[in-house]
């Protein structure tokens, strides 16, 4: 009788990869596990799927790892306090408008999409890590604005926290943009034209 069990093919680590690249093009609640292993491929069997990976949450937090230590890192430059604050967030649109743009792998970012990957209460903590991703990038976000209101490049009654939502919320929303087709040259105009709002106010 043939053993069953993992294929000789099965290469785990460019499994993650494409079960990364179905999460992020689907989220978690659309992924079945039909799909997923057909996306690892190599005639996986249901019992070698949970023997690699331990479930299928388990498998999405695992991605989700490994998306928040590749592309997420685009936005990290937030916390780099040599950059003056104004650089530090519009490198950080930049560049992801930039990832979210490129061939090779899903549209948008898997970080904001993640809001209707899973979105009852009950699979909330499926997703927690890609959420306390977001509240990082906004504290990042909130912490170049504030520096940037000691620095006097904003008007004596700046707020940091509308300033905040207004770079976050375009931020966000870039990700749509992405999904309809909007260009990179399109989304980098509009950076510039957001970063007008960041001037130092008139002598």
């Amino acid at each position: 009788m043939a053993q069953m069990g993992r294929p000789r093919s099965f290469d785990r680590d460019a499994a993650v990869d494409q079960a990364l690249h179905l999460f992020w093009q689907q989220g978690y609640e659309s992924t079945s596990l039909s799909q997923l292993k057909a996306a690892i491929g190599g005639g996986i069997s249901a019992p070698s799927f949970y023997a690699a990976f331990g479930s299928k949450e388990a498998l999405f937090q695992e991605c989700a790892e490994r998306y928040l230590s590749t592309y997420a890192q685009v936005t990290q430059c937030l916390w780099d306090t040599t950059l003056a604050p104004k650089q530090a967030v519009e490198r950080a649109l930049r560049q992801s408008a930039r990832m979210q743009c490129e061939r090779g792998h899903p549209k948008g970012c898997m970080v904001t999409l993640a809001v209707m990957s899973a979105p009852t209460p009950e699979l909330a903590s499926v997703t927690a890590p890609l959420t306390r991703s977001r509240a990082h990038t906004r504290a990042g976000i909130r912490a170049c604005v504030e520096r940037g209101i000691a620095a006097g490049e904003f008007g004596a009654d700046a707020d940091a926290a509308s300033l905040t939502c207004v770079f976050d919320s375009f931020l966000q929303g870039l990700s749509p943009l992405a999904r309809d087709g909007v260009s990179l040259k399109v989304m980098d105009a509009a950076i510039s034209r957001l970063m007008c709002v960041w001037s130092a106010p008139a002598a």
